[in-house]
């Protein structure tokens, strides 16, 4: 770390909304060179605390200063002339667009395409992080888009780089690759403000951490100095409950597929491959694999979203390739996708009408074509009180939650609906850790209760806590499931690779 003054003061900043305090006199500092965490729950205001730092939401009481100077940005494009330029946990690409395309697009005044490849290939090099300016974005990994995002800042070479959850999509591998590049931008004196619930990486990166909790600072640390266990307990304010499950028996199969081939609904998505696969009654099957491998066409073939052979997908003695979402729901096989906005939930929708959209069905929240929004929003309600959604009401929009508080509202309706089958994908993404340790409870609770649970996560160490097997998926196959118990880690990076010959467990 270098320097004694700050490079960015917060001092006393404060936002409410109707029905919330978001920030409650929040004050720090941070230094230049220093990654700093900025820890919290989910709800905790640590969105609407970045966002105030790069203009996107106006304060209503406190002041910044940057470089011993006021600072008071009026939009993201002033935040970006101070310095400072922040990279979002959910892209803002274009998939149709190229990489060098898509980065012109994030600049105020764009050289001429020809300078701007070379640019982006000089930088994305010398920061570890090779592009092809080239490619079409709809062609890159999760990691990949990251890179864009990252060099589109590292192009107006900033002093404070803000970083939302920005190994959530990411293998091990690129997130070693992410942190090399880190270290480098820290070396040459850029400051980092780093959000994220994956609290062993904010041991191994940052210097500094500050906690929030309710909107207010509750405390400051070196997070070097502390346990996961220690931070995660910080944040929430109590001790943290670790997820447990009583060894019972499999009961019979509840979910058979075999052969199922399904067409991605998207030109840039993976296409399902003769995948086969059991699932028995009280049993968590975890299925892992590198983002992009046909993750969310396996659960929208299971869903009923795309099309497969009739008898591909069998419910008990069920054919279900032929039905539709809401024909499956009425038999109990319950989804809810990784993307929260737009495809798990309605953004501009309130909670109540969300509860609707999946819950009609099974919590028979219509009669003779209308709705009883009585019933609906006593629904949401329980959703709301069951998972700890922190949200003034089942009257405020989707779109008005912090991710992690959305996750768990949609996770929690559809286990609220008591299902047979439940596939989940990323049940957790962007979760904290006392939420994330509350939703894997409730999966497992579901199991135990007869249910047949599939969890589809990139998160390895979720995968190994509640799942009874483990399969992988790799450019639309999926290897054979294994125990879980034994499972070494390199037996899973081999399954993630695609080897399919280690040994099934039926």
């Amino acid at each position: 770390m270098t320097g004694t003054i700050p490079l960015l003061k917060i001092d006393g900043l404060t936002k409410a909304y109707p029905g919330v305090v978001a920030n409650d006199d929040v004050s720090f500092q941070i230094m230049p060179g220093e990654v700093h965490a900025l820890l919290g729950e989910n709800g905790a205001g640590k969105s609407t605390l970045v966002k105030m730092l790069y203009g996107l939401v106006k304060p209503d009481a406190g002041a910044l200063t940057y470089n011993g100077a006021a600072y008071a940005p009026t939009s993201p494009h002033a935040a970006r002339e101070t310095g400072i330029a922040m990279v979002f946990q959910h892209f803002s690409l274009f998939d149709a667009l190229d990489v060098a395309e898509n980065v012109a697009l994030g600049m105020e005044n764009p050289p001429p395409q020809r300078e701007l490849a070379k640019r982006i290939k000089d930088v994305s090099e010398a920061y570890g992080l090779p592009l092809d300016p080239g490619r079409l974005v709809g062609d890159l990994s999760a990691g990949e888009r990251q890179r864009v995002e990252i060099v589109r800042c590292l192009l107006q070479d900033p002093k404070l780089l803000i970083m939302d959850e920005p190994t959530s999509v990411l293998t091990p591998q690129e997130v070693e690759i992410l942190f090399a590049t880190l270290r480098k931008l820290q070396s040459e004196g850029t400051a980092i403000l780093y959000i994220s619930h994956k609290l062993e990486e904010i041991r191994s990166l940052c210097d500094a951490a500050t906690i929030l909790r309710l909107g207010k600072v509750v405390g400051r640390c070196d997070p070097r100095e502390k346990s996961a266990r220690e931070l995660a307990e910080m944040m929430v304010g109590m001790s943290l409950h670790t997820p447990s499950r009583e060894a019972k028996p499999k009961g019979p199969v509840a979910l058979s597929i075999k052969g199922l081939s399904a067409k991605s609904a998207s030109q840039f998505g993976t296409s399902l491959k003769d995948v086969a696969l059991d699932v028995h009654e009280g049993e968590v099957l975890g299925i892992g694999g590198v983002a992009g491998n046909g993750q969310d066409e396996l659960l929208m073939a299971l869903s009923g979203e795309i099309g497969s052979a009739p008898d591909a997908i069998v419910m008990g003695d069920t054919p279900l390739g032929a039905m539709r979402p809401n024909e499956r729901r009425a038999l109990g096989l319950l989804a809810a996708p990784e993307e929260r906005l737009g495809h798990a939930a309605a953004p501009n929708m309130s909670l109540t009408e969300n509860a609707v959209l999946t819950g009609r069905v099974r919590k028979s929240l219509t009669s003779n074509g209308f709705i009883n929004w009585g019933a609906a929003r006593t629904f949401a309600e329980d959703v709301i009180g069951r998972f700890d959604v922190r949200t003034p009401g089942p009257t405020h929009a989707a779109r008005s939650l912090s991710g992690g508080n959305l996750q768990k509202f949609v996770v929690g309706r559809e286990i609220l609906q008591s299902p047979k089958i439940l596939i989940v994908n990323q049940p957790t993404w962007g979760v904290d850790a006392s939420a994330a340790a509350s939703i894997r409870q409730a999966l497992l609770d579901l199991a135990a209760e007869g249910a047949a649970v599939v969890v589809i996560s990139q998160d390895l160490d979720e995968l190994m806590e509640i799942s009874d097997r483990f399969a992988a998926l790799n450019e639309g196959r999926l290897t054979p499931p294994r125990d879980t118990q034994g499972l070494t880690v390199d037996e899973i990076g081999l399954m993630m690779g695609g080897a399919h010959d280690l040994g099934a467990v039926a």
